[in-house]
């Protein structure tokens, strides 16, 4: 079962800018201009990049509902559902399908520790109810779970289930089921530092972090592959690898958000439990920006 992608090439799993008392649309809506004025073709809100759990439900629904709205079909919209409680993660398909969201992303359910068997149950039981396509996510080391390639093939055969957002780094798992789906089961990159090497695998591209501060560079970075032209995606990939890497010293979206920051973009403030970085990190963010060419504002 060939399965059209969602997107191809840099999707930006967006931040957002929180203020004391909730959301800051208009600073949201800059936001997602500056993410098409430089190339992006998809956006996730209400990802872990965008500090989903500290969203009250209200706020999950509106923040959906206003970059369907204000995004206005420029870019892909794929919306965060992910919840270790399964009817709250239906619910919030629900409402991403009626505001016009162009697919889901659900992360294994944490804290619970599933078997395989319930991840297909957890998986299977939305995309079963709601009529959209859904992106399953990989990250066991937030979420205490993985994905097994059986799994994967598994609910492959699913027509809702589109692909997979892989952030485990296991290459061989990551083989593995490219080898068992095939076109059934898209593949994006969920890490920045993993990119050239997952779409020399076939990944179609990947849900970036650091796209929120270079999204002409990734978006490139993603084109090239797609091209074909892995030598000059390397050598653009190692001339930001140092800051992919720096991007994630202290717990996303910590850094990036500071990193927004010394770089001009207002990226609001951090929901406890996150809190700011430690002036130690701040200064190797300041370096590491420096070294890939970016100019210092604060």
């Amino acid at each position: 079962m060939n399965k059209t992608p969602i997107f191809k090439g840099c999707c930006t799993a967006i931040i957002t800018p929180y203020t004391n008392d909730g959301i800051d649309y208009k600073k949201l809506g800059e936001l997602i201009d500056f993410q098409y004025d430089n190339g992006v073709s998809a956006l996730v809100v209400c990802g872990t990049t965008g500090e989903n759990a500290t969203m009250t439900e209200y706020e999950h629904e509106e923040m959906i509902e206003f970059s369907c709205d204000y995004n206005n079909g420029r870019m892909k919209i794929i919306a965060g559902v992910g919840s270790n409680n399964t009817d709250k993660a239906l619910k919030l398909a629900k409402c991403s399908k009626h505001f016009g969201a162009d697919g889901i992303l659900m992360v294994t359910p944490y804290y619970n520790k599933s078997s395989q068997k319930g991840l297909t149950e957890h998986f299977t039981y939305v995309a079963d109810r709601v009529d959209i396509p859904m992106i399953l996510y990989n990250v066991p080391s937030r979420t205490g779970i993985g994905i097994s390639a059986q799994t994967y093939a598994e609910l492959s055969s699913h027509p809702n289930i589109n692909g997979i957002k892989e952030a485990s780094g296991d290459f061989s798992l990551i083989a593995k089921t490219r080898a068992m789906c095939g076109d059934s089961l898209n593949i994006w990159s969920g890490n920045d530092d993993n990119t050239v090497p997952m779409m020399a695998l076939g990944a179609l591209g990947v849900i970036s972090v650091a796209s929120n501060i270079v999204p002409a560079a990734v978006s490139k970075l993603c084109s090239l592959c797609l091209g074909g032209s892995f030598s000059e995606a390397e050598e653009l990939f190692y001339r930001y690898s140092s800051l992919f890497s720096a991007l994630f010293i202290e717990t996303n979206p910590m850094p990036v958000k500071a990193a927004m920051k010394l770089m001009g973009l207002d990226s609001g403030k951090m929901r406890l439990p996150l809190t700011e970085i430690s002036d130690g990190t701040k200064a190797k963010l300041i370096q590491e920006l420096v070294s890939a060419g970016l100019s210092i504002k604060e």
